[in-house]
């Protein structure tokens, strides 16, 4: 109707052009461009008068295009608007369908051309298979969560970065067209790395160790500071290794962890003596002591009973962790690789390693993880 109402002004009554009579006489023949009231550009190539029948008064040549200095903010919307009306769904779609797909995506505000084309094609899916199932077309029936939620996970035909991808697209066209459906989530604190311990304090804790008054809680104090920074263990790892779990292989100290997760950790070389010497107090026994395999936590009894340690941080096996995570990271050269690599997060990494050979096996990861004695 607008470009219609623009039309009607510019060529004016008898197919007679806007320009006619001013300057550049746009009613005539190769006249200049008229604008269209900001909507548009035309020009109108009249004919000279003369008798040429009434039907053949003039040719229109009709360019779209935004105003000049409109932002560009302004002319992707206004692209969004007219693919939106141009748009054509897939052959076999329902015409109820399209509808829809058009209804919510117009109601999903200022939108790019690509971004406007990917909701619509994720609702008209939607809105395709909802209808084949008997639901009706209506923004808050298929934009439901429960049948996005089905939709996207059993739909058939899609691969797995397809469904993610629809999701994705499905659940932003819901939160902006039925918000009261699916309310934004509440923010939940995700639990970050531990902060790993300084050399020094690291130091102080094997000192702290060293100078416990019986043999006994030497034993336990360095059978849970070196293991927990200088092999990783922690929680049921650290607290079933015994004294015979810890032996020298490969010119290195070699943990071999029991339980879910069994594997052999080298440990880190300046841990070697006094873990060496915890575990041969500890034999057969548990290294942090006890007699039973399901005994409960007993680092933090462990940890309350050591004697001294003025000036030091409290003793956590997180923390411990970290630390031989921070250093193991920087011997492989992980921090480099993950920069080279672009990578943020290592949510993939463990897929990509599953498929590795393990190239060495112990006598590699001693020398790698600067488990070989100095």
């Amino acid at each position: 109707m607008a470009a219609a109402a623009v039309l009607a002004a510019g060529v004016g009554a008898h197919g007679q052009g806007a320009g006619q009579g001013g300057p550049g006489r746009g009613g005539e023949l190769g006249g200049e461009m008229a604008h269209g009231r900001g909507c548009g550009w035309f020009h109108a190539a009249h004919r000279l008068r003369s008798g040429v029948p009434a039907p053949v008064r003039s040719i229109l040549l009709w360019t779209i295009s935004a105003p000049a200095g409109a932002p560009a903010a302004a002319r992707s919307s206004s692209e969004a608007a007219s693919y939106l009306a141009r748009w054509k769904p897939a052959a076999g779609t329902p015409a109820e369908a399209a509808a829809f797909a058009r209804q919510v995506v117009a109601g999903c505000g200022p939108l790019g051309r690509d971004r406007a084309k990917n909701l619509l094609r994720a609702a008209g899916k939607l809105a395709a298979r909802g209808i084949g199932l008997g639901l009706d077309p209506v923004p808050g029936v298929p934009l439901h969560p429960s049948v996005t939620g089905r939709f996207t996970a059993h739909a058939p035909g899609i691969s797995g970065a397809a469904r993610r991808t629809l999701r994705t697209s499905l659940r932003f066209i819901a939160r902006q067209v039925v918000p009261h459906l699916d309310p934004a989530d509440a923010p939940l604190p995700r639990e970050r790395a531990k902060k790993p311990y300084t050399a020094r304090e690291i130091a102080g804790f094997l000192a702290l160790a060293a100078a416990q008054p019986t043999p006994a809680r030497r034993s336990r104090a360095a059978g849970l500071v070196c293991p927990g920074a200088g092999a990783g263990l922690i929680r049921s790892d650290l607290r079933n290794a015994r004294g015979t779990d810890i032996a020298r292989r490969w010119g290195g100290v070699i943990v071999d962890v029991r339980g879910r997760a069994p594997r052999a950790v080298p440990v880190l070389a300046r841990y070697h003596a006094p873990l060496l010497e915890a575990a041969a107090f500890a034999g057969g026994n548990f290294l942090t002591g006890g007699t039973e395999p399901e005994r409960g936590n007993v680092t933090n009894p462990l940890t309350r009973s050591l004697a001294g340690g003025g000036g030091l941080p409290a003793l956590d096996t997180s923390r411990l962790r970290a630390t031989w995570l921070a250093e193991a990271a920087g011997l492989i050269g992980l921090p480099a690789f993950m920069r080279a690599a672009g990578i943020t997060c290592s949510q993939r990494l463990g897929d990509i390693i599953a498929g590795l050979h393990p190239d060495g096996g112990e006598a590699h990861a001693v020398t790698l993880l600067g488990g070989t004695a100095r």
